[in-house]
């Protein structure tokens, strides 16, 4: 900033113009002393921690490069708050007001401005003014200056649509008080920005600007950074209010602040220069006698050769190692493109949990990295149970990791508090917290950026910067897709660097997934697209040419023999009996938690307890993760499940949490009939690892890899389905997938499934449009395709209502981009509903009534780390529970199944669980259960709820029964 500080540069009336009043401490702060410290903060946040990448974004569009977008940056967030300087603004505060009043600056009282203030809020305001400002003293072009002054009307989270901005012009004594003072306001607002823009550099620099066409994406980078600017500097306790801090010097103001918050700078990553083995060698902690499968090594390879980093599309079978790929690439990927970090996207809660220790052993081999101080964050809406994450927090740790909201130094609170916990509180909450560099997370945080909400700019800020990774591509439907190839078109227009991993991704969903990234000029290369090779790898720059490698599987292949098995819990069993009469391990997967209980009640009938495991997704939290720790441990690869695997014969019965996330591996699979691709995954799970040479490890009848189909009537001339698969899959792609089977079925041992050669012949065949048709099945086919196609196109056009508009064009403002939005949007059960297709579910806080009425947490729950007992703790209900056992309950939530989440029944369900009020635990005093749902079991674990009766274990989790009528 040049020369001497505003305040000795402005008149008596512009020095009284206030911005910020305390109520409660009759603190207050000059609108003068606000613009300096967003100023100074917004130029320290472009030198210290805005990613390289998103500094040349902004500096290659202006004439004087990185020094213009640094002057620009510290500008904006200088002036964002002159619309404070009208009397719509000022005459909020009486004692404040008479102050300015004092300097001929008049205003009528708050209440005699009544509700027509409201329609020029000072974002609006500071964007007409400044607007008014750069035509009138700089001969601005009207139509050229919104694309810069959005940045100021939109600081507080909502660029103004055209309406508002037209009902602001219209009220201009909002602007200005007519009469005699109006020449004093605009003398003072005028003097504000003509010194504004001598103290921050730009005046000589705006007559330059007058002619540039910003993009959309810098635009929403620009209204990013005055945000992020406008929210440290508007923090009291980095910078004190007058009359207390009046005395202290910029310097010593600024270096405190700068001193308390602590940010951590972002990643700067070097290209690495050793070769694929040493990479992957020193990155994965491999033994020296490794080397990466084909696909790593191809993808590497494939990276360093791209001519600027783009979109990576990695398709390889299931356990080749596409995870190590994606941050292999990632890595040079962040070192060609200036990005400060990473986002590892993926569909689950359970696979981000899964994710997040792994993303922490990478960035402890990671140079640049290893030793340094960086920021991480589990990106979902229970982090905060998750001790991995948890366990950061204490002080001391190399990595910092936000987003934990314990109940000390709330934000906005006074007491001051250290330099990390300060960099805890500032970048925790759902707005910040993807603004650490290091994320893994639910795909839903990357797919919020194509929603229109409040405070998007804020979104785009954080996954501009970043690589982005996205997990399991295959397993995002249509209504999420329409979000997800939104979100890729700002990506590839922000140039981010983006890598796609699916085992089982149809050609089409490719080709989709290609041109939202990289424009429609992708489409000459659509016969690239539609490759059916397998594994494959798929590149392409924003606006580039597609590029293809075909690299080879790793050396060892299965062979799954397929045959199918009447949908019948007695033949079952007793063909389970008849092949686990050697010993082994079989995985049998459904559909529905319905039928996985029916499933297991009666195999343990046959098997006995013992030797029947239960997994589904209707377990507590604690629950679910004792219960994948245990399959890891007993079904895991051999290194880890040495000594613990079953030896006597045992069946693990699993819904769709088998699919996903758990390295686990069992002798014989038997699944429910689902698409295709799914069920490779849960092929995926069939000998999955080596045991021996030529399996001899594995019982003698069970060392062949077999796979039995079942829920389907096999005997109809076509095959029909159980109801509860058509509802969650679709008649049409069930069918598809049972006719691409049909000649594995068909000719059993003599044709088998071969991973991984057989896996892209039979996704690409289940979902191309021009598909086989079996003799006789082409009337249901018809029909169920109608359906199909019904159903798609409903939640594509429900998903487009809020879905983000395209990029615009270069010098276009950004004004009403999140016009008609959903408001704010987080990672709520409410936020989830928006991006993807599901009902609103229930979820509750599951706790245990005594018989003497007391609360207590559930009586089974293992110890934590520390060995601290979590089961059987007290429950007061006249008082907050400690903080210990409160987070013990709010790690006991439970997502209540379909049937609760029906308005009716979830009305009612609702009005009952609030009568089980406790505001010691529900209110806004305790960080853990506030506002929680609390579901009281009796002594036998169950309960009755909105005509249902429920019943719970650690075994089985939740069983729902309606209630007789």
């Amino acid at each position: 900033m040049v020369g001497l500080g505003l305040r000795a540069r402005l008149s008596r009336a512009a020095r009284a113009v206030w911005a910020k009043h305390d109520h409660d401490a009759a603190g207050w702060l000059p609108l003068w002393r606000h613009m300096e410290d967003s100023a100074v903060v917004a130029g320290l946040l472009w030198d210290k921690w805005l990613p390289a990448a998103l500094r040349t974004l902004v500096a290659e569009v202006l004439p004087g490069g990185e020094l213009d977008g640094r002057a620009l940056v510290v500008w904006l967030a200088g002036v964002h708050d002159i619309g404070k300087a009208t009397p719509a603004f000022a005459c909020q505060v009486d004692e404040l007001a008479n102050a300015m009043r004092d300097h001929g600056l008049e205003m009528r009282s708050r209440q005699a401005m009544g509700p027509d203030r409201r329609l020029a809020p000072h974002g609006l305001a500071g964007q007409l003014l400044l607007g008014e400002w750069l035509e009138e003293s700089h001969g601005w072009a009207p139509g050229r200056t919104g694309q810069f002054t959005v940045a100021v009307g939109g600081h507080h989270g909502t660029p103004p649509e055209h309406g508002q901005i037209k009902a602001a012009f219209a009220h201009e004594e909002l602007l200005r008080t007519p009469g005699p003072s109006a020449s004093v306001w605009r003398s003072v607002q005028h003097e504000l920005l003509d010194v504004a823009a001598e103290r921050f550099g730009v005046a000589e620099r705006l007559g330059q600007w007058a002619t540039v066409r910003l993009p959309q994406p810098v635009q929403v980078l620009l209204t990013a950074l005055v945000i992020v600017s406008d929210w440290i500097a508007s923090n009291p306790g980095l910078f004190p209010y007058f009359p207390d801090a009046a005395a202290q010097s910029d310097e010593e103001r600024l270096a405190s602040a700068w001193r308390g918050l602590d940010l951590p700078e972002p990643w700067r990553a070097d290209e690495p220069a050793c070769t694929s083995a040493e990479l992957f060698g020193s990155r994965f902690d491999l033994p020296a006698d490794a080397t990466p499968r084909p696909v790593q090594e191809a993808a590497l390879k494939l990276a360093r050769d791209m001519e600027r980093p783009g979109l990576m599309i990695i398709e390889a079978p299931m356990g080749e190692g596409k995870t190590e790929a994606a941050l292999a690439v990632a890595e040079v990927f962040a070192a060609r493109s200036g990005a400060g970090g990473i986002l590892f996207a993926l569909p689950t809660m359970a696979t981000g949990n899964a994710m997040f220790p792994r993303l922490l052993r990478w960035l402890n081999q990671l140079p640049g990295v290893r030793g340094q101080r960086h920021s991480v964050h589990l990106a979902h809406s229970k982090a905060a149970l998750n001790e991995d994450f948890v366990d950061l927090m204490a002080p001391g740790g190399s990595i910092t990791a936000v987003g934990v909201d314990d109940a000390g130094a709330q934000e906005g609170g006074r007491r001051p508090a250290g330099a990390e916990l300060v960099a805890h509180a500032w970048l925790r909450g759902r707005k910040r917290a993807l603004l650490a560099s290091f994320v893994a997370g639910t795909i839903d945080q990357l797919l919020f950026a194509g929603l229109k909400s409040r405070h998007l700019a804020l979104r785009h800020l954080a996954v501009a910067g970043k690589v982005v990774v996205i997990d399991e591509a295959h397993a995002y439907d249509t209504y999420m897709s329409v979000y997800l190839d939104r979100v890729l078109s700002w990506l590839g227009a922000y140039r981010v660097p983006v890598v796609v991993l699916s085992a089982t991704l149809p050609a089409g969903r490719r080709g989709e997934l290609v041109r939202a990234y990289a424009g429609e000029g992708a489409t000459a290369a659509a016969e690239m697209i539609a490759d059916t090779a397998y594994p494959l790898l798929t590149a392409v720059a924003p606006g580039g040419t597609v590029v293809r490698r075909r690299p080879e599987a790793s050396a060892r292949g299965t062979a799954v023999e397929v045959e199918r098995l009447d949908d019948d819990l007695h033949v079952l069993a007793d063909r389970l009996e008849d092949e686990l009469v050697g010993g082994g391990c079989a995985l049998v997967v459904r559909n529905t938690v319905k039928r996985v209980l029916e499933t297991a009640q009666v195999l343990r009938a046959t098997f006995g307890d013992d030797r029947v495991t239960v997994a589904h997704s209707c377990f507590v939290d604690l629950d679910r993760a004792t219960k994948d720790s245990h399959l890891l441990r007993r079904f895991g690869p051999p290194t880890n499940a040495d000594g613990d695997r079953p030896l006597d014969g045992h069946v693990v019965v699993a819904s769709q949490v088998a699919e996903q996330s758990l390295d686990i591996d069992f002798d014989l699979l038997v699944s429910d009939l689902c698409p295709v691709d799914l069920l490779l995954q849960r092929m995926g799970r069939l000998h999955r690892h080596q045991r021996g040479p030529g399996e001899n490890d594995r019982p003698e009848r069970l060392r062949r890899a077999r796979c039995l189909i079942t829920g389907t009537d096999w005997t109809t001339p076509v095959p029909t389905p159980v109801r509860g698969s058509v509802a969650v899959y679709g008649a049409y792609v069930l069918l598809r997938s049972a006719a691409v089977l049909l000649p594995h079925l068909d000719e059993g041992p003599q044709r088998p499934v071969r991973l991984p050669v057989d896996i892209s012949l039979l996704v690409q065949g289940a979902y191309a449009r021009d598909a086989v048709v079996p003799d006789g099945w082409a009337h249901a086919l018809k029909d169920a395709r109608v359906l199909f196609d019904r159903h798609r196109e409903d939640q594509a056009e429900r998903a487009a209502v809020f879905r983000l508009g395209e990029v615009g064009r270069p010098g276009r403002p950004l004004f009403g981009w999140v016009a008609a939005g959903v408001g704010e949007a987080d990672d709520s059960r409410v936020g989830r509903a928006q991006v993807r297709d599901s009902r609103e579910s229930l979820e509750v806080v599951v706790v245990q009534r005594r018989a003497d009425g007391s609360l207590a947490t559930l009586p089974w729950l293992p110890n934590d780390r520390k060995g601290r007992k979590r089961g059987g703790l007290e429950l007061p209900q006249e008082q907050m529970p400690t903080s210990f056992a409160a987070r013990t309950a709010a790690a006991c939530g439970l997502r209540l199944p379909v049937q609760f989440s029906y308005a009716e029944t979830a009305d009612r369900a609702i009005a009952e669980l609030e009568q089980l009020y406790l505001p010691a635990w529900q209110g806004k005093n305790s960080p853990w259960l506030a506002d929680q749902l609390i579901l009281a079991l009796d002594e036998d674990c169950q309960s009755r709820l909105a005509g249902f009766s429920l019943r719970y274990s650690p075994f089985d989790g939740l069983e729902v029964i309606r209630d007789r009528d």
